[in-house]
């Protein structure tokens, strides 16, 4: 017997729709749906460990999102030809999907839960990244678990002044702006973006137009729920103890951590003193420690606060505007392309440009058709090394993790329009965190713009970023906008804003939430101080290199660039490739060629200007000049005219109607195999790329 399908369908404004399914698939998960769109299909499912962690004090919430290769026809690549470990693209999706949902779920419930999203079908035109968390919250919203509140994710851009929601592949490549938005009923959650320099007023206008869209998804997964005929959710949320600590360790505490708040100490100095305090309190109770700890946090976090509502002032004295004190150094590592150190109170970022060819460009093996990322984003990647020196820990170091992953695809995003749509280079940044407290990502986007610059790179205009916080006064509803974050505020507050951009507009943003709190008035108060703080930022990064340097630096290698029509590729390449190889042997270069759009894309790379001008005239050489005049040979007749060659390697149609100015019945009685004639170069066809050559001008031998 066929279990019963349960759908709902959500209308978009397009036209197209999204189907939600469930009730006949992987029924043994505590809920499991499909997601429909076009040929797209998705399966979410979710299962709830039985038990509890003991001593937890965090959601053990793991997500995994596969796409598998079957869903568009493709097999893996590799010796096992299956699929492995998870690419980066399906980290970021990934990590996007937790970000929206891990503030939704009861505080203090700490039972495993694992969500696996797997891509079972593909349309070229549908992405499958936001209807990933559409699907992950409908699977939970169906199920059991304590979920009560469902949310969805919709990726809007901007073509011909229009919001398009959930875009296709050439849609978005036409668009200023690509923004990933998550969110419940009642607030925004989650925001990750990158933009050409839009103003905070389009940002904020576009996040309202994707709220109202996502509203109409969460209303689909109601809908579906009460066809379902489900029990009414109850919210499971664990009591407090109010009582855990008597009035004289509450009092001791209170007294110590007042008193270190008002000493105004750096970071390790104030953990230390925080560490000391709870080994006392640790000495006078009989409980276990993760209760203890546990308590003493919730009570530390309550005291500071109230403090800093109280006082108007936080952990390190600051107001709640202020920037940390900011310096600077470009050409950090004489031995590099380039490079540079930024430090912002606590938190130190060094970024290091090498410059490569175009054998160095990231190349993608993904499900998901690579036209996606326009070649120039593939010419420029960054890498960001997060070690556990620079928070004072120790760590095993186990491979990259998503976090490192996640931040340097933030700065990468932040930096990659601001490049020059002529840069010849491959460009790689390697963003080393050597101190945190505070935002790393956004200092690697303003150590790497100071490195770009002092490699010479011509960047359209510099970048900064800042991260930003609110933190809630639960009691009384008053909020609080913090700029430039520290660890501690992020931690304790309510959420964490990074906003990266130039002088003229932001270039990328990143937003998470830990509980529903954000609506548009709060948002444009963000972000007008966010501009405010950025500016400042930048200020204090130009006076430091107020521009890009002229020239690249000595060890730095050189490039030019240029194009020849693709019937000479091989002339160039030669038998074997002898003579390219001849040509880089002679000039002490190293020359790419690529055929594409029906011409030669010829790269030459070299340590010095003149070895790289040698090759240049070596390859011209061999590229026949308009209006000369040469020798060709008949290699071949057919009706609509011969194939000559010019000279070795380099053949070509002379077309009939170029032969002469009469007409004749038979070419073989004009012309005949091997003959040598003289022919004029007249150019390369616009249409094909092909070169145009006559012989009706001139007189045969």
């Amino acid at each position: 017997m066929i279990p019963k399908l349960i759908k709902e369908k959500i209308l978009l404004k397009d036209g197209k729709y999204i189907n939600i399914e469930t009730g006949q698939l992987a029924k043994q998960a505590n809920g499991s749906v499909i997601i429909r769109m076009g040929n797209t299909i998705l399966l979410a499912t979710v299962v709830i460990s039985k038990e509890e962690k003991e001593g937890g004090n965090f959601l053990p919430l793991t997500i995994d999102y596969r796409e598998k290769y079957s869903a568009i026809g493709k097999i893996p690549g590799g010796y096992l030809k299956r699929e492995g470990r998870p690419t980066e693209e399906e980290i970021m999706t990934m990590r996007l999907i937790d970000r929206v949902l891990r503030p939704i779920f009861p505080k203090n419930f700490y039972k495993d839960i694992q969500i696996m999203i797997s891509l079972l079908s593909y349309d070229k035109n549908i992405l499958p990244d936001v209807l990933a968390g559409l699907a992950a919250s409908s699977a939970l919203y169906i199920s059991e678990i304590p979920f009560t509140e469902p949310v969805s994710i919709v990726r809007i851009i901007r073509v011909n002044n229009s919001f398009v929601l959930n875009p296709g592949i050439e849609q978005l490549k036409k668009s200023s702006f690509e923004l990933i938005i998550g969110g419940s009923n009642s607030s925004i959650i989650m925001i990750e973006g990158e933009m050409k320099e839009i103003s905070e007023f389009e940002l904020l206008k576009a996040i309202k137009y994707a709220h109202k869209h996502i509203k109409y998804q969460i209303s689909a997964q109601k809908r579906l729920r009460k066809k379902m005929k489900l029990k009414k959710k109850t919210l499971i949320n664990k009591k407090e103890d109010k009582n855990f600590f008597n009035d004289q360790i509450i009092k001791l505490i209170k007294y110590n951590i007042t008193k270190i708040y008002n000493k105004f100490y750096n970071k390790q100095k104030r953990n230390d003193k925080l560490e000391t305090l709870l080994k006392k309190v640790k000495q006078k109770m009989h409980k276990s420690e993760n209760e203890i700890k546990y308590y003493f946090n919730e009570l530390k976090k309550k005291i500071i606060l109230d403090l800093m509502f109280k006082k108007k002032q936080r952990l390190d004295g600051r107001n709640f505007n202020k920037i940390r004190d900011i310096w600077c150094q470009v050409d950090f590592l004489p031995g590099v392309h380039g490079s540079a150190l930024f430090t912002r109170g606590e938190t130190q970022a060094l970024s290091t440009i090498t410059l490569g060819s175009s054998s160095d460009v990231k190349k993608i093996d993904s499900v998901i058709e690579q036209d996606v990322i326009e070649q120039d984003q593939q010419k420029f990647y960054l890498h960001y090394n997060f070690p556990p020196f620079s928070t004072g820990e120790i760590r095993i170091i186990r491979g990259i993790s998503r976090r490192e992953i996640g931040h340097g695809h933030l700065a990468q995003r932040a930096l990659k329009n601001i490049l020059p749509s002529n840069n010849p280079y491959t460009i790689r940044i390697v963003a080393d965190v050597l101190e945190s407290n505070g935002s790393s990502s956004m200092a690697t986007v303003c150590a790497s713009t100071l490195a770009l610059m002092d490699a010479g790179i011509p960047i359209i205009r510099p970048v900064a970023g800042i991260a930003m916080g609110l933190i809630i006064n639960k009691s009384t509803g008053e909020k609080i906008v913090l700029s430039d974050i520290l660890g501690e505020e992020d931690l304790w507050g309510d959420m964490d804003f990074k906003i990266a951009g130039t002088k003229l507009g932001i270039t990328a943003c990143q937003m998470d939430v830990k509980v529903e709190c954000l609506n548009p008035e709060i948002l444009a108060k963000i972000l007008l101080k966010a501009k405010i703080g950025r500016l400042f930022i930048l200020s204090k990064m130009l006076k430091t290199l107020p521009k890009p340097r002229i020239f690249l630096k000595p060890q730095a290698p050189k490039i030019y660039a240029f194009t020849i029509p693709k019937s000479f590729i091989g002339a160039v390449i030669g038998h074997g490739g002898k003579k390219i190889n001849d040509i880089q042997h002679e000039t002490n270069t190293i020359i790419f060629i690529e055929a594409k759009n029906n011409l030669g894309h010829i790269e030459i790379m070299g340590k010095t200007n003149e070895e790289i001008k040698k090759a240049v005239r070596v390859i011209k050489s061999l590229i026949p000049k308009i209006g000369n005049i040469y020798k060709a040979r008949v290699k071949s007749i057919k009706e609509f005219g011969v194939f000559i060659e010019i000279y070795k390697g380099i053949e070509s149609l002379l077309h009939i109607s170029e032969i002469n100015f009469h007409k004749f019945d038979r070419l073989e009685d004009f012309l005949k195999i091997g003959d040598i004639i003289l022919v004029k170069y007249l150019g390369v066809d616009n249409k094909n790329g092909k070169m145009i050559f006559s012989n009706k001008y001139l007189n045969n031998p």
